[in-house]
């Protein structure tokens, strides 16, 4: 049977969508502490237990006043200070207390005048506790202040049973504090979807390692395990494999086979990189096509070979698996074009922009049927205009430095074979997280 295909870009990612589109309801939730959800996605929506303030309370250091009788006569005598943290005892009418930036207004207050616009501006010595207590203290006051001045109102931030976050939220510092605020410990989570990623090729070597001769070091490994990572995935990277046949055979099989009828969740997704091209050594491809992969091309220049299935070893249980090919650039346009968009469907979470830029240069020599994507700098316009966008490096997939300078990706559609300056184009902007 012919295991091989041709396909364009987009009928490669719905491939793809199709083959990770079955892991949704098998995630799964769990309830992780705070500090442990930062980057998660939120499994439900979060309800307020409680009012934020839960309390009215003063946004100032200064006195808490009924603000009528400000304006109706003499000034108040002084009443005892109340701090941030302590219960605030009933304002007698008549009197103005001592208020501290966060601690709760009394009942019958309903305003706060700040120490600097009284007379003398600042408070009494008893209230820092340097003196005792003196009932005759004298503070001048404004004539008048509006009711409600400097005091936050209890549930003027959200009220109690209000919803906080929205399930499917990929939960930020900001998010966490809120929580946090709120008094909650832990939140429910989606669990994370793991990973393995396998590169392989004798002439990879691990970062750090010595290098042979007509050898480099590894960088599908890092590069991809961080975007999957970027993406809300657990990911373990299993090393790389030598080019053979059995040796990625065996490196596989031990990856896989502890989980095989443990009750572990295992593997959502195998992730390899490199020996899926026309070469004598394209291990992958040689080892997994009767194991319900298919290789072929696809129609985008850098990243044409692809690998893509659900593998079927014995003793495990069917796994996605994808095979991008070996040059690093070609590995990163691949998840950022092919498999990014799935992921951002599993988790809910939101997808790379593609914006419309002006060119800065032309461009030319893009292959006939085949979408580019080049690696370029985009510069967002002023005032709604038009961003600018230029290329930098050229098309080759080795070129990891002027991948690492890009923060954007220009899509330079199939049937488009050169473009000059000033033209309009799309691109998918890499350098945001999403």
């Amino acid at each position: 049977m012919d295991h091989s295909f041709r396909r364009t870009v987009g009928e490669h990612r719905d491939a793809v969508r199709a083959l990770l589109s079955a892991l949704a309801p098998a995630l799964g939730t769990e309830t992780v502490p705070l500090a442990a959800a930062a980057g998660r996605i939120l499994a439900a929506d979060l309800r307020a237990p409680r009012s934020l303030p839960p309390f009215d309370n003063s946004q100032m250091d200064g006195y808490a006043v009924r603000a009528a009788e400000l304006a109706a006569g003499p000034g108040p005598t002084l009443a005892r200070p109340i701090p941030a943290g302590a219960d605030a005892p009933f304002l007698e009418p008549g009197t103005a207390a001592p208020i501290m930036t966060g601690a709760m207004l009394p009942r019958g207050a309903d305003a706060v005048v700040p120490v600097e616009a009284t007379d003398p501006p600042s408070f009494p010595a008893f209230v820092a506790g340097d003196a005792p207590y003196d009932a005759d203290a004298r503070v001048a006051f404004p004539s008048a202040v509006p009711a409600g001045q400097f005091v936050r109102a209890a549930g003027s931030d959200i009220a109690a049973g209000a919803t906080a976050l929205r399930a499917g939220t990929r939960l930020r510092a900001t998010h966490l504090g809120l929580a946090a605020a709120l008094g909650v410990a832990g939140l429910g989570v989606l669990r994370r979807p793991r990973a393995l990623l396998l590169s392989t090729g004798d002439e990879v070597a691990a970062p750090g390692a010595p290098l042979g001769p007509g050898q480099i070091h590894d960088a599908n490994t890092t590069l991809l395990a961080v975007l999957l990572a970027d993406a809300g995935w657990e990911v373990r990277a299993a090393g790389i494999s030598a080019d053979s046949v059995g040796a990625f055979g065996d490196a596989l099989a031990r990856e896989l086979a502890p989980v095989a009828g443990s009750g572990e969740a295992g593997y959502d997704l195998v992730l390899t990189s490199g020996g899926i091209s026309k070469g004598a050594f394209e291990v992958v491809r040689l080892a997994l096509c009767a194991r319900g992969v298919d290789f072929g091309s696809v129609a985008m220049q850098p990243g044409g070979p692809q690998g893509a299935g659900l593998l079927e070893l014995p003793g495990a249980r069917p796994t996605p698996f994808l095979a991008f090919p070996g040059n690093p650039v070609s590995s990163f346009v691949s998840f950022e074009l092919l498999l990014r968009p799935a992921l951002s469907d599993l988790l809910g979470l939101p997808p790379r922009r593609v914006v419309e830029a002006r060119l800065a240069e032309g461009i030319g020599a893009s292959p006939a049927g085949k979408l580019q994507a080049l690696r370029a700098v985009f510069s967002p316009g002023g005032a709604g205009g038009a961003g600018e966008i230029r290329p930098v490096g050229g098309p080759a997939s080795h070129l990891l430095h002027a991948l690492a300078s890009a923060n954007a990706l220009i899509l330079v559609p199939a049937g488009t074979t050169a473009a000059s300056a000033g033209d309009t184009v799309e691109a998918l902007l890499i350098g945001e997280n999403p």
